[in-house]
């Protein structure tokens, strides 16, 4: 290098060495993480989340000057707001870096306004799908303004969140119950999970057969065919009387091999995770509700100490519907894939998955920031649940871009005397992307031994069974979550806060998984949709999503949504005010007798979840913990066993005559005696479950009902 050069980059480096910068961002978390990718001239401050927002004891709308908001600085965050006022009149220049969407575009206008610089301060606006260090600095070098269009789209859902919200609730308060909210998306959430519940109650079972034979070849292997129907034709089989018939020609046929047709079939990867389906996926698999999984996954992404590395952002921005991928992305993935499995499992074409519906299509797949940083690599540095989730959303990615699993099939038609009959089989030949990503996606195996047209089989058995038509599943969060993509009802960033929301105001409950609304729940349901028709109508809160998106692509003024929608939902205020009735919830009436009064204790929710309460109240004001039964008897005395928690919160078993009865057990009793010692067995584990004998000295292990079929 001539003395010139080092000459010019030395005063160059010097020159920007003497500028101060201000990065601000949303969390420590993230400021940590940054701070490392840029030099000492860049001070990095957290905002901690919004520092304005509409006022918390009023509406906060302006209504007669065109739905103008009302913001405020939030309450106690003025030290704060003063800091970042010092720091940033400090700087040379301003970088705001809150999250790359509509949220975070708003915060950065927020606090552009909030810090009330001037516009003598440079302030620029920089995002990143990812907190690596390549992107980050690129972000600074393409820094921009603050893209209104984004922040328009935020304020008109946050207005208008605000004015069903403020007003719905206050008119729920007044008529039902203090504590309750109607808010925009929540209440479709609730009808949805209300008609679901409406629909079990008006199914009527319906009755229908099958049947199935047991069938053997010339080799005595055996295989399973089912009844399909008539000459070619399927056929319906209703009731018992129709089966025998049936039953009774082919017990008097020969079944004799029709047709042989021999196949392959391929199952096609799975798609890089969404906001939507890693929050399905993390509820089926690793059992985590919405709200934890949203938590655990902003964590990934803002950053997490790596021994060796320091403070590291794992995975790509977790607020996205979008499947695509970046160049960069995809072509580690490849020669990840080469390297680690073969070029035969990498997919012959790039593939692009595409949504069924509309996105904002705003961000990339959620996908790993290093496709080398393996879930194992660093299982060290992550906690157990931060490791769970990053490995489900590691093997997702590589699986996406890996070749499709082939099947051999075969499919038999056979023939007993005018009635028809087949079977299929399948055999895994190439496991494909399965190598990586099996949950589920693996088809169960079913062999059929090699037959040829016209042999004829061996019959061993017929097998008729009744069977009834079974009523719609209620929802888990995964259902629920799906069902409102599908619709196109609220955004990846809404999806966890609606189901933990509709829970905390005991709308809803779920119990194993299963959500199931109260009674609480459906009378404010019925309410909604008797007053409010609109709010919970799925059409409409559709349609108001895609005018959301019409303003974030400039194609809308936000102002305009609040116009048109104001003046019917006042009136459907008005009317609700003047029609309807108070409603009166009664409280769940137990047989737990009240030991002050001799009255039946009823069920209340305090801040804290359910409690007893004498009905006597004010004149008896008796409470005590409510707990839940397990549903099996005590093994020690015989009484109810019940769900405790400790100080601690950790759940446990214990007898209800506790202390006289000292029975308690971490692991949930399953009312049955070991077979070896006369112990008592109990339920160990979440995934797969084993019925073990609490003794741990026994041993005991109960066998499955697939393990005593193996």
């Amino acid at each position: 290098m001539s003395k010139e050069a080092t000459k010019t980059k030395k005063t160059t480096k010097k020159k920007t060495s003497s500028k101060k910068y201000l990065v601000i961002v949303e969390s420590p978390a993230k400021a940590s993480t940054i701070g490392k990718f840029l030099g000492s001239n860049y001070k990095i401050e957290a905002s901690m989340g919004h520092i304005r927002d509409l006022p918390k004891s009023q509406m906060g709308i302006d209504i007669e000057h065109d739905f103008e908001p009302r913001y405020i600085t939030i309450r106690g965050k003025g030290e704060l707001l003063s800091k970042l006022k010092r720091e940033a009149k400090a700087a040379d220049k301003v970088f705001l870096a809150t999250d790359p969407d509509r949220e975070g575009e708003a915060i950065s206008w927020h606090l552009l306004h909030a810090l009330k610089l001037g516009e003598d301060k440079d302030i620029q606006r920089i995002t990143f799908n990812e907190i690596t260090k390549s992107a980050v600095k690129r972000s600074i070098t393409e820094a921009r303004e603050i893209d209104m269009d984004l922040v328009d789209a935020q304020q008109a859902r946050r207005v208008l969140d605000r004015m069903v919200g403020y007003t719905v609730s206050d008119l729920l308060w007044k008529k039902v119950k203090k504590g309750l909210s109607g808010g925009r998306v929540q209440s479709v959430a609730l009808r949805i999970i209300c008609d679901r519940e409406e629909e079990i109650r008006e199914f009527i079972p319906e009755e229908y057969w099958t049947i199935g034979a047991q069938l053997q070849n010339e080799q005595k292997k055996k295989f399973e065919a089912r009844f399909y129907g008539k000459e070619d034709k399927k056929m319906e089989l209703p009731n018992q009387t129709v089966v025998q018939e049936i039953v009774a020609e082919i017990e008097k046929s020969d079944f004799v091999v029709h047709e042989v047709k021999k196949g392959t079939r391929q199952k096609k990867p799975v798609a890089p995770f969404t906001t939507s389906t890693m929050q399905q996926e993390a509820s089926k698999h690793l059992n985590m509700a919405t709200q934890k999984t949203m938590m655990i996954a902003q964590q990934l992404y803002e950053g997490v100490h790596v021994k060796g590395e320091g403070n590291v952002g794992l995975v790509s921005y977790i607020r996205t519907d979008s499947f695509r991928i970046s160049d960069e992305a995809y072509h580690a993935a490849v020669d990840y894939i080469t390297e680690t499995y073969g070029k035969e499992y990498v997919n012959p074409e790039r593939v692009e998955y595409k949504s069924k519906g509309k996105t904002q299509d705003a961000h990339e797949a959620i996908r790993p920031t290093n496709i080398l940083r393996t879930p194992d690599s660093i299982k060290e540095s992550l906690t157990k649940d931060q490791y769970k989730l990053y490995k489900l959303i590691w093997e997702r990615f590589v699986a996406s871009q890996m070749s499709p699993a082939m099947y051999d099939t075969l499919q038999i038609k056979m023939k007993a005397g005018i009635y028809d009959f087949r079977a299929s089989g399948s055999h895994l030949v190439f496991r494909g992307f399965l190598e990586v990503y099996n949950k589920g996606e693996e088809e169960t195996e079913v062999q059929i031994p090699q037959l040829t047209e016209g042999e004829h089989i061996k019959v061993v058995q017929i097998q008729p069974e009744q069977h009834f038509t079974q009523p719609p599943a209620r929802f888990t969060d995964a259902s629920l979550i799906k069902t409102l993509e599908e619709i196109g009802v609220g955004r990846p960033s809404t999806y966890a806060p609606t189901l933990t929301t509709i829970q905390a105001r005991h709308y809803v409950t779920k119990e194993a998984k299963v959500l199931y609304p109260t009674e609480l729940g459906e009378v404010v349901n019925d309410i909604m949709k008797t007053y409010f028709t609109d709010i919970v109508d799925i059409d409409f809160t559709a349609n108001m999503e895609k005018r959301l998106d019409e303003v974030e692509m400039g194609h809308e003024e936000w102002k305009q949504i609040i116009r048109d929608f104001y003046p019917g939902f006042h009136e459907a205020v008005e009317n609700a005010i003047e029609k309807l009735a108070k409603v009166e919830i009664k409280d769940e009436v137990t047989d737990v007798i009240c030991e002050k009064c001799g009255r039946n204790m009823v069920i209340k929710y305090g801040r804290y979840g359910k409690f007893l309460a004498c009905p006597g109240f004010p004149e008896c004001q008796n409470a005590k913990p409510f707990f839940e039964e397990a549903g099996v008897s005590c093994p020690e005395c015989g009484a109810k066993v019940l769900i405790r928690k400790t100080k601690k919160g950790r759940t446990y078993y214990g007898c209800e005559n506790n202390p006289e009865c000292g029975f308690m057990s971490w692991n949930k009793p399953t009312g049955e005696k070991c077979p070896v010692c006369g112990g008592y067995l109990v339920e160990k584990g979440k995934k797969n479950p084993k019925i073990i004998c609490a003794n741990e000295k026994c041993g005991y292990v109960k066998e499955t009902e697939q393990e005593e079929t193996e």
